[in-house]
């Protein structure tokens, strides 16, 4: 049955919010032509300054200032231009991964090609310096990147408070439907505001998690976007019938005020990108092995064997006094070997001070009590176990010093999940493909939220948030609060 006809003042304020998010999608467009623009300008100014009135870099030969603004002054409408062909004014490539900034560097590579080109069929000055076209190309490529990086800091800022977001409807409020939402909630510069869910199973109004309500079934669907001024639909295709869905592509499919999304069906193991190939004609989706890919995985590399080099450098004094003391406390080797799952099942052994006595695990077998919390917590508190340099190497988190030679040798990552036996892997349930897809970290957002106050649930949700949100930035917001919880000290024992 179809709903009423929507009263007039809900009109008004549809209409009138309608009219809000153009202004500022307007105001962002507007926002970054003039940001462009200025950088394109402000990069070959300053090239010019270094490559002609700089002692840096002394050009001897004869040249024309005239020419050269002439040229500046070309270049800005053609960049501007190159970049609209290159799709860097398309919402749909913007605020989101490496893609935006990936396009910037063609564009201005394009660009600059450009350029030499006009310069050349100008012919008033044949001899344009060719190192003013490669400092201005290297300088123009980073400002225009950088202020896109500041303008998308802005819009992030815009969203955590509730502003430059888009209303979204989902469809099909089971499982794989929620833990959709849950993502959205959880990465407010998304920019998506979950209105609410569609659903056939469940009655209208039905409260879910986080106060998000079930608005109606299927077929109000048309008349729920409409009255909610929804520009995009999230399909959770395992919620809803195959005739259900080619329904609602019939009715949207070519809507240009409506963007209908479809989910993979995979969501608990769909962490790593997508390809779909045509085996056939069959269009056939295969998943990338592993998470992190790309320039991304170039960037984390670097990050990794940097921070690894330089701490084994920095704390080597240390950790020969740590050996030293440990030898001293307690009869039994240095090093603890604990066999852990890497990426891709990968087993290995990780390095740790020993913050034990040898014989902890035939204590353990004989304390069923003691095994108990042990497999309940993961960790236990206080445990007899630990001797006492164990201790201040567990408060301060050293005893994890030697893990940075797993990170030289390819096996861990300095920021990751927490690594995990075998044995815990099991707990891991449906999760367990997502985890497998990254290496684990020395660090984590397991380190910074309580460590081992956390409880098992926990250490997955904040395992699972990282292996779906990871960026170069999330990796150097852990690092550097990472510092404070050590230093604090809590959930560490």
């Amino acid at each position: 049955m179809m709903e009423k006809t929507r009263t007039r003042d809900e009109v008004e304020a549809g209409a009138q919010l309608a009219s809000t998010k153009n202004l500022e999608r307007r105001l962002f467009i507007v926002s970054l032509v003039v940001t462009d623009a200025l950088a394109v300008g402000a990069g070959f100014g300053l090239a010019y300054h270094l490559r002609f009135q700089s002692a840096w870099l002394p050009y001897y030969a004869a040249f024309s200032p005239h020419v050269y603004y002439s040229v500046i002054l070309s270049a800005m409408p053609i960049f501007l231009l190159i970049f609209a062909i290159f799709g860097l004014y398309n919402e749909q490539y913007l605020l989101g991964g490496l893609q935006e900034y990936s396009k910037v560097t063609n564009a201005c590579t394009t660009g600059i090609m450009a350029v030499a080109l006009v310069s050349f069929l100008y012919r008033a000055q044949p001899d344009i310096s060719r190192g003013w076209l490669l400092i201005s190309w290297l300088l123009v490529t980073f400002l225009v990147g950088l202020g896109r990086f500041s303008i998308r800091r802005v819009v992030y800022w815009l969203r955590r408070r509730g502003r430059f977001s888009v209303p979204v409807l989902i469809v099909g409020a089971n499982e794989e439907g929620l833990a959709i939402a849950e993502q959205f909630r959880a990465t407010p510069t998304s920019g998506l505001n979950i209105v609410g869910f569609v659903d056939d199973s469940l009655p209208s109004r039905t409260e879910l998690p986080d106060g998000v309500r079930v608005l109606g079934p299927v077929s109000s669907l048309n008349s729920l976007i409409r009255r909610h001024e929804i520009s995009e639909v999230v399909v959770a295709t395992t919620g809803i019938s195959p005739k259900q869905l080619l329904d609602i592509f019939r009715s949207f499919g070519t809507s240009n005020s409506v963007d209908i999304r479809l989910s993979s069906g995979l969501y608990e193991i769909l962490t790593t990108k997508a390809r779909v190939k045509e085996i056939g004609c069959v269009p056939l989706m295969s998943l990338d092995k592993v998470r992190i890919t790309g320039w991304d995985l170039v960037l984390k590399t670097v990050l990794d064997y940097a921070l690894a080099t330089i701490g084994l450098l920095v704390a080597a004094p240390f950790m020969i006094l740590i050996g030293v003391l440990i030898k001293l406390d307690s009869a039994g080797p240095v090093l603890f070997k604990r066999l852990v799952v890497g990426q891709g099942k990968q087993f290995f052994y990780a390095l740790k001070f020993r913050t034990m006595v040898t014989n902890a695990s035939a204590l353990l077998q004989v304390n069923p009590v003691l095994r108990a919390r042990l497999e309940s917590g993961g960790k236990i508190k206080d445990d007899p176990r630990v001797t006492r340099i164990g201790r201040v190497l567990r408060r301060t988190s050293l005893d994890e010093l030697p893990q940075l030679f797993n990170v030289l040798r390819g096996q861990m990552s300095v920021v990751g999940p927490r690594m995990i036996s075998p044995a815990e892997l099991k707990k891991f349930g449906k999760w367990q493909q997502n985890l497998l897809t990254v290496k684990p970290g020395i660090t984590g957002l397991w380190q910074i939220s309580g460590r081992s106050d956390l409880s098992f649930k926990d250490r997955i949700r904040l395992d699972m948030h990282y292996i779906r949100n990871y960026t170069l930035w999330l990796d150097l917001h852990i690092i550097f609060r990472t510092i404070g919880a050590v230093l604090r000290g809590t959930g560490a024992y």
